[in-house]
């Protein structure tokens, strides 16, 4: 059992007090590394300057071009002899962003994640299958650290080898994953290549899904296509990895877990914090790490915070599914647009597969988007005015939500790409870029 009532379920008053206190014991704690220590020098600050969750707004924001600006160490807050644990950001945009963990640091991520998975109904004799990458990237170990606290049987299966996963699913009567949307349904071609279904096929039962934003149409189809529960989970290196925040069976949002991250949202453009409710940058503060503390790191992802009580009984907000990242936002022709707009939308029109590629180019001073998106097999075997007919509809609907006009390009099932890793959902041909 790993059902953690004492601390899912105190009170909001309890619950803030809680943070204020840990809030102080951070700050006290980051003091000791270089760059916040030089930093609170500078500015006056220690723990005896929050006298209240809103003084929290003294303290600059933490960014990821500063981590990268003190590599390796810059950040850390106890002696090298402490750490036992590095991970590593992707580093897709830049120099990777390295984190460190004592042991401490690594039982408080493992409780997280375990708080997590148990919520969603994982129990032991569950047999969980960790289809995510092993090593430096921080999803692989941290479910399998969490499953593992559960007492589940773990499969550490990492990424890749499509046929070898379904077998390791089969023979060993897999019910719980943890697996990239857009891999999941990559894998459906797989199985129906097998000639098997798994739906008819496994025992599986619940899915974890992580590490790229999708929209709620994409977990939807997945729950279709595998007669599962599919469940989203939110984490970003700087803070652990998965197990910041989850859905549970209310499915109302993800529940952020606050007595371990204090959360803020705010507009990425003037800094200051959005109204109640409004949609913004979240910003978050570990409150339990004591190897690398980080004060009001700017996460770059897109969400908004539900207040509304949810109905699991559980305390911590729920925070929406994640929009995108405001560095992932295209500008086309002065309209703002997050390439998970356009997957929610195709999502949502009948005949449409599960894969698609958004292409930008330019054409003399215009920008173009071209939407290049597999539909069903169908289309391709009967009257051509249906294709067509799909298409203009596909053009439309996107229109409708993007406010221009896509050009849109209908491929056959299978023919599009396919990656073992996150999707590559945007390729931006424009020369000459802004």
């Amino acid at each position: 059992m790993y059902w953690e009532k004492d601390k899912e379920t105190m009170s909001r008053n309890d619950l803030k007090a809680l943070q204020l206190v840990r809030i102080r014991e951070s700050i006290e704690k980051a003091a000791a590394s270089h760059f916040y220590g030089r930093l609170f020098s500078e500015l006056g600050i220690n723990a005896g300057t929050i006298t209240s969750l809103d003084d929290i707004k003294k303290i600059p924001f933490t960014t990821k071009d500063d981590l990268r600006e003190h590599w390796p160490y810059g950040f850390c807050a106890v002696p090298k002899e402490e750490l036992v644990r590095m991970h590593s950001s992707s580093g897709t945009t830049g120099r990777a962003t390295v984190i460190f963990h004592t042991q401490k640091d690594i039982n408080e991520w493992t409780n997280l994640v375990a708080r997590s998975m148990y919520m969603t109904g994982v129990r032991r004799g569950d047999v969980f299958q960790n289809m995510m990458t092993y090593g430096l990237f921080t999803g692989g170990l941290g479910f399998h650290y969490g499953g593992e606290r559960i007492g589940v049987l773990v499969i550490p299966a990492g990424a890749g080898n499509s046929k070898r996963q379904i077998q390791l699913m089969r023979d060993f009567e897999t019910t719980v994953i943890h697996i990239i949307p857009s891999y999941a349904l990559h894998l459906i071609a797989v199985f129906e290549e097998l000639g098997l279904s798994p739906r008819n096929d496994t025992k599986l039962t619940i899915a974890f899904l992580g590490a790229e934003p999708h929209s709620e149409k994409t977990s939807q189809k997945i729950e279709e296509l595998y007669g599962i529960s599919a469940f989203n989970s939110y984490g970003l290196s700087e803070m652990n990895g998965p197990g910041v925040a989850f859905e549970c069976p209310w499915k109302k949002g993800m529940h952020i877990w606050e007595d371990a991250f204090y959360i803020e949202v705010i507009d990425p453009d003037t800094m200051e914090p959005v109204p109640e409710g409004g949609e913004g940058e979240l910003v978050l503060t570990t409150l339990t790490r004591e190897g690398m503390p980080l004060l009001r790191y700017r996460t770059k992802d897109l969400t908004r915070i539900i207040s509304e009580p949810c109905g699991c009984g559980r305390s911590h907000r729920l925070i929406e599914r994640i929009k995108g990242r405001t560095d992932d936002m295209l500008i086309l022709k002065g309209v703002n647009i997050f390439p998970i707009q356009v997957e929610k939308k195709l999502m949502e029109i009948p005949g449409v597969g599960t894969h698609f590629v958004i292409i930008l180019e330019r054409e003399g001073f215009n920008d173009l988007m071209v939407v290049r998106v597999e539909v069903e097999r169908e289309f391709f075997s009967g009257d051509l005015k249906a294709l067509e007919k799909l298409r203009r509809t596909i053009i439309e609907e996107l229109k409708s939500d993007i406010l221009i006009t896509p050009k849109v390009e209908l491929v056959e099932p299978n023919s599009l790409p396919r990656t073992e890793g996150k999707a590559i959902r945007v390729i931006d041909n424009r020369k000459d870029r802004l």
